[in-house]
């Protein structure tokens, strides 16, 4: 490794002084101005990454639902998962060395990780739509360069995207074809596939139209590009394009989700069915005003529900032992849980809050459905699973467990099983809805939440708090679970719990009763 080099170009990438961040599951995030060190030491890392497993990795810079000024970097695993826990705490220490300890921490990574530095080293990089990300994606650039890795980049793409490109390389393309158009190909012929047969069925032309807030972000682009691949039967008007108002500004779906109301610059009429992106693309919550102009959001758990009950009914056609499974957080409203147990019955298992638990956990199932309530989701499909479903769609002699096994072999397609992506899940929400012939009413009461609290409060020191049983249970401090668990006894359908955030020096506490 050519340390002098990497000084040289180091030194034209410098760390402000004093200045500390932590990979967490959002990757590094803070205000743009303070993140060009990071993004030339993570396109150091990536070429680390890529040697030690012989694989492309992907840098996508974005800072998500963060506001405008903010950037962040998340690195891609070859699988396109997020990346391992273990090189997250070596992204961690790169990112906050000292320029004088840069090549010793390179070097015990290297060590550790028995990392082959004359093996070859591709990294894929994509940037949302920030002032700041064009500059931000030259420094990772800069790093890939100076070891001597090779980059592709792929400019403007949403991060889910990019997830997809590391995925189809690293499988020689059997996921899909690495291009831009090759996404919009697999999704739009699935898509198309899934719609025919609602169109023989047809329920009345209302139900195709869609409103989309794209949060003033890239997913605006991306379905403006996608556009001319989707069939006529579905008309998107776009909202919040960023052609004038900043990134995330009282829009997107963290914005609807954390407020309940519906964004700026879209206006709604009585039932029509509308959805927002995050800035990012890789959230999706749907909402809709009824006749007495009362909003209704319809979040993650109704998301999960929805195709939960599609994909179940589908299985239960084609005859076939594969076993779906729900996974949730604490978070999720109880209802959600209970309806998916009791009326669909789908096991449900509950993990940790962060996207990384609940996809984890997903993989043990042949066919693992998770969301989160902020609508980050997406379904997974077991190898086994996914060969059993295609030989039936190939060869079964029975008319319809072959048409349900189709159905589900467009289901594997159109979802993207590498992470949360709003245009897939949108499509896959679009077709169900088509296929069931369901409005946008009729979904949101298929269970009626628990009225619930979120709340945020501000501590000295959130590690006071301790939790077990998936972050439901307090162990620390002393007494405060006897003391929930009194005043959780005194309701009916109540439930309450503590934990601290992953984030901030803040605890979040959470409840829902049968009554506000």
């Amino acid at each position: 490794m050519d340390f002098e080099a990497v000084r040289k170009c180091s030194a034209r990438h410098p760390k402000p002084a004093g200045l500390a961040l932590q990979y967490g599951t959002a990757g590094f995030r803070s205000r743009a101005q303070h993140l060009d060190h990071i993004m030339f030491r993570m396109g150091v890392l990536a070429v680390l990454r890529s040697r030690a497993t012989a694989s492309a990795i992907g840098v996508m810079v974005t800072a998500s639902h963060n506001p405008e000024e903010d950037n962040g970097v998340k690195l891609i695993d070859p699988h396109g998962e997020m990346l391992h826990p273990l090189w997250e705490e070596y992204a961690t220490q790169l990112a906050n060395a000292e320029e004088q300890e840069l090549q010793k921490v390179m070097t015990e990574i290297c060590q550790k990780e028995a990392v082959d530095l004359h093996r070859d080293a591709l990294v894929f990089t994509g940037r949302d739509t920030r002032p700041s990300s064009m500059k931000l994606s030259q420094a990772v650039m800069d790093g890939v360069s100076v070891l001597g890795g090779q980059y592709r980049d792929y400019g403007l793409v949403t991060t889910p995207q990019l997830h997809y490109m590391v995925c189809c390389h690293n499988t020689q393309e059997q996921y899909g074809k690495a291009t831009v158009e090759g996404y919009y190909e697999k999704l739009s012929k699935a898509f198309i596939e899934l719609i025919k047969k609602a169109n023989s069925s047809s329920s009345g032309d209302s139900q195709r139209h869609l409103k989309i807030d794209c949060a003033n972000g890239i997913g605006a682009l991306k379905l403006m590009e996608m556009e001319r691949y989707f069939p006529q039967e579905i008309l998107i008007h776009l909202y919040n394009d960023g052609t004038s108002e900043k990134l995330n500004h009282l829009c997107g779906a963290d914005y609807v989700k954390v407020h309940q109301k519906p964004p700026r610059g879209l206006d709604m009429k009585p039932n029509e069915r509308c959805c927002s992106f995050d800035g990012d693309a890789d959230r999706i919550v749907y909402y809709y005003k009824d006749a007495d102009d009362r909003f209704h959001l319809i979040d993650g758990d109704k998301i999960a529900t929805l195709i939960s009950i599609f994909l179940k009914e589908l299985l239960v056609k084609v005859e076939e032992t594969l076993k779906v499974a729900v996974v949730q957080t604490a978070y999720a409203n109880g209802s959600s849980t209970r309806y998916l147990e009791e009326t669909v019955k789908v096991p449900v298992h509950c993990v940790k809050t962060g996207v990384k638990h609940l996809h984890h956990k997903a993989q043990e199932f042949d066919v693992g459905v998770y969301f989160e309530a902020n609508g980050h989701g997406t379904v997974l499909f077991s190898k086994a699973a996914e060969t059993k479903i295609r030989q039936l769609a190939k060869e079964e002699k029975d008319d319809e467990r072959r048409e349900a096994a189709k159905m589900l072999e467009n289901m594997i397609d159109l979802i993207n099983q590498t992470v949360g992506d709003a245009i897939a899940d949108m499509l896959v929400i679009e077709a169900i809805l088509a296929l069931k012939g369901l409005t946008v009413q009729q979904w949101d009461g298929i269970y009626t939440d628990l009225p619930n609290r979120l709340l945020k409060v501000q501590v000295a020191d959130r590690q006071v708090i301790g939790t077990t049983d998936a972050e439901r249970r307090a162990t620390a401090p002393a007494g405060l679970q006897e003391s929930i668990d009194a005043l959780v006894k005194k309701r009916r359908a109540a439930r309450a719990f503590v934990r601290p955030s992953g984030t901030e020096d803040a605890v979040r506490v959470y409840a829902e009763a049968d009554t506000q």
